[in-house]
């Protein structure tokens, strides 16, 4: 009977592995196919003339210099206002506040925010920064509008880093008499860090890739310099790709796929910064 018994455990543990091995491979496989797609497309396009001229007859010649500088602007501004807002209030939510119906009430506004249409906090963004705080229609309302969008994933992933790092570390702390600010501030902190820069760069490659919201606050398809302010109207990659794509006729398709490759590539390349800086503070940490 035992002998069955661990039959079937092997049965069963090798069907797991195979349907959750499957479930991986359809998962990666199709993100594979995408990518090699747009590297054979847009490779062609690619090159010096390319990634430092000015863009001219409505995007069809020149470069793209303006949108690629416009869109790292635009995730420097986003991540500048929603990680400290972000980290302080995953802080509070952890360290601080009191379980009743106000935190509470907090936790389910966060939940409901991150499921919001970006449409949505383009319009905002419109409402509130453009018209009622007179920013106009540029780099600053944008920035603003996509921190507001990103808090939500700032929180979320600060909040769940936090309470990541063990009790223990935090009752050693008190223990020797350091205040509840220091030890947040010298043995929390550290110690969720990595989930932290996590969050953060997930919000930054969100604000590189979103059109709708930027599209109604102050994003231009063509201008004849780069912002000198943020008060500035500015390009940014994914508006460009999806004029380009979609309203400008005669429009090379090496063009459009070269302006998606090099979105992708802004965006990878900050995920593996990110990445980097995560395992060497986490290597780091784990040998002091």
């Amino acid at each position: 009977m035992s002998t069955r018994a661990a039959s079937k455990r092997q049965v069963t543990q090798r069907s797991a592995f195979a349907l959750l091995t499957a479930a991986a491979v359809i998962v990666v496989i199709p993100v594979l196919v995408i990518f090699i797609e747009i590297i054979i497309n847009g490779a062609g396009a690619i090159g010096w003339d390319f990634l430092s001229q000015q863009p001219s007859q409505a995007g069809k010649a020149g470069g793209i210099l303006p949108a690629i500088v416009g869109t790292f602007y635009l995730m420097l501004g986003t991540i500048i206002v929603a990680l400290p807002l972000g980290v302080m209030a995953g802080i509070y939510l952890t360290e601080y506040a009191r379980e009743n119906w106000f935190t509470r009430s907090i936790n389910l506004a966060i939940v409901n925010l991150a499921g919001v249409p970006s449409i949505v906090y383009g319009l905002f963004g419109l409402g509130i920064f453009v018209l009622l705080f007179h920013f106009g229609m540029s780099l600053l309302s944008a920035s603003l509008t996509l921190a507001c969008q990103a808090l939500a994933m700032t929180v979320t992933t600060s909040r769940e880093a936090i309470l990541a790092v063990p009790r223990e570390y935090r009752d050693g702390s008190l223990a020797i008499g350091v205040t509840k600010w220091q030890t947040i501030r010298h043995v929390v902190l550290p110690q969720a860090l990595p989930g932290i820069i996590t969050g953060a760069v997930l919000a930054m490659s969100r604000a590189a890739g979103e059109t709708a919201p930027i599209l109604v606050v102050g994003a231009a398809f063509l201008l004849p310099g780069l912002p000198q302010s943020p008060f500035d109207q500015f390009m940014a990659l994914p508006y460009h790709l999806y004029t380009v794509a979609a309203h400008v006729p005669g429009m090379p398709k090496s063009t459009i796929w070269g302006v998606a490759l090099v979105l992708l590539v802004v965006v990878l390349s900050f995920n593996v910064t990110a990445t980097i800086i995560r395992l060497r503070t986490r290597r780091r940490r784990l040998n002091a």
